[in-house]
């Protein structure tokens, strides 16, 4: 149950302490002058009860903690070490020097109750806040990515598979015991049969077994005891894991297969080399270097669609109009650069293709207004034409005997025994034609000059902030720790931009309890 906000007074003998020893250039004494927390209690309202339950912890003080512990890089129990002989963050949190922490487990529960939707809400709230202190302008933002590595032991596919077998029969205990009792003895004696085969031979066994084991488990039905609903919901997660196992066995090529049963979300991924987990991508402001959103997918996600998830999570929260916007060579997708530009209006930056090689790309040849032939940077005229659906393309072919007698041949290539160049040309070129063009500007120039400074700030939130690897498993988790990391990278750097801006007035306000 949540009640109304009391603040919590400190007696006058520890305020006394506090204001000799607790520095006024402080972090805390600025981030509590600055930043208004009963604005973010407010966002976290909602996922607490109103009138059942005993009395929760004030969700402040669980903010203020998770503030401090993704500044510093604690876990919880340090955290609570550190805390508890700090007197800086005892002041922070509004403890006097005789007062309790809660257990250390409240602030996993906080962290599962409020999930990645609160964290959203929550960092989003702050970004508001930068916003109403003129920090944050509409002008430009920088898109850029990066990997967070799994809390997880990748297992063989043996060891795979009866992880999932264990965790399925564990779970399916308590409402089918007999045949869970049956399964193990059926397993015994799967072991003792295949001991001597070969590893292949082994695996295939206990894929049927496990098979078996999913059919009658899917088949069981749901309690109709609500005290039984904590542990159906985990045989129902163990049977979709179950079912994810079999399918990558099935389908060993398909994407989206499973690499870990502890954490079934975390996927395959490669940036650079390859990993298993997940993608962090990040939209900053360009000129104050505050992230302005945030999202976290599987390390197999389509990073240029989420482009567009970024820009839509910003304008919806903020209600503001971006408007520019700078990507990688990742975010060049056709319809991703199109839906930007017609349907968001806003002005993509992104490299241009052709720096790297003195190759003709697609761009270099001019189409008809017909959109029937092709004219090549040499003026030749292209004689053949093919329209390809699924890939949104029309392919262009010009004559073999007309490419191999050009004096450009050796910066176009492209031949066939059969035909001469092949140009496919996406059903999206005018848009890259564009951006292309646009690479090549004194305006984009300009847009460059901003990268090394944002990449900095993204290498701050992964090696400071521990944004490289995951602290906790499942999507939805490593999705909040994404939030918890930008609200504490937002949080540092909001105090730096008005202290830089000559402003110690908005930090004297707050400092006294």
């Amino acid at each position: 149950m949540l009640g109304a906000y009391c603040p919590v007074e400190i007696s006058v003998k520890d305020r006394g302490i506090f204001d000799t020893l607790v520095p006024r250039d402080h972090w805390v004494r600025r981030a509590e002058a600055l930043i208004d927390f009963v604005a973010l209690r407010s966002e976290v309202e909602p996922f607490y009860s109103s009138d059942e339950g005993a009395p929760s912890v004030e969700p402040i003080l669980l903010i203020k903690l998770t503030l401090i512990q993704f500044h510093d890089g604690h876990s919880d129990r340090k955290l609570w070490d550190c805390v508890q002989t700090d007197l800086a963050y005892r002041w922070f949190l509004r403890l006097g020097l005789e007062d309790y922490l809660p257990d250390v487990s409240t602030l996993n529960k906080f962290r599962a109750r409020l999930g990645s939707q609160g964290f959203e809400k929550l960092f989003q709230n702050l970004v508001k806040q930068c916003r109403n202190h003129g920090l944050i302008r509409d002008r430009l933002r920088i898109k850029d990515a990066t990997h967070v590595v799994a809390s997880i032991a990748v297992a063989a596919g043996l060891t795979l598979v009866s992880q999932a077998r264990d965790r399925l029969l564990g779970c399916a205990n308590p409402f089918a015991s007999q045949q869970v009792a049956g399964e193990k003895v059926r397993l015994e004696a799967i072991r003792s049969s295949t001991d001597s085969q070969s590893a292949d031979t082994r695996l295939l066994v206990r894929i049927e077994h496990l098979r078996d084991i999913v059919c009658w488990a899917d088949a069981l039905p749901a309690p109709t005891d609500g005290a039984t609903n904590v542990r159906w919901e985990a045989l129902v997660k163990a049977r979709e894991v179950a079912h994810k196992v079999l399918a990558g066995h099935d389908q060993p090529k398909e994407p989206g297969k499973i690499r870990s049963v502890v954490d079934p979300d975390a996927r395959r991924g490669k940036h650079g080399e390859f990993y298993d987990g997940y993608s962090l991508d990040v939209m900053i402001d360009a000129d104050s270097e505050l992230f302005t959103a945030i999202n976290v997918y599987p390390a197999d996600g389509n990073e240029s669609a989420d482009t567009l998830t970024l820009v839509d999570q910003e304008m919806k929260a903020q209600g503001n109009q971006i408007e520019s916007i700078s990507i990688d060579g990742a975010g060049y997708d056709g319809p991703i650069l199109r839906e930007l530009e017609e349907g968001r209006n806003i002005t993509p930056f992104v490299p241009d293709r052709r720096q790297s090689s003195n190759k003709f790309t697609a761009e270099d040849f001019q189409v008809s207004e017909d959109g029937k032939h092709l004219t090549c940077p040499a003026g030749h005229c292209s004689q053949y034409r093919q329209r390809d659906d699924g890939r949104e393309v029309t392919i262009y072919r010009f004559d073999l005997a007309v490419c191999q007698a050009c004096p450009l041949l050796q910066r176009c290539g492209g031949q066939s025994k059969k035909f001469g160049r092949s140009v496919s040309l996406s059903d999206y070129a005018p848009e890259h034609r564009k951006v292309s063009q646009r690479a090549v500007s004194k305006e984009y120039d300009e847009v460059k000059q901003k990268h090394p400074a944002v990449e900095r700030k993204l290498g701050h939130l992964i090696n400071r902030h521990g944004g490289r690897r995951a602290r906790y498993r499942g999507l939805d988790r490593v999705r909040a720790q994404g939030f918890i990391i930008g609200l504490a990278a937002n949080m540092k750097r909001m105090i730096q931009l008005v202290i830089h801006a000559n402003c110690p007035t908005i930090f004297q306000f707050k400092t006294t309890r």
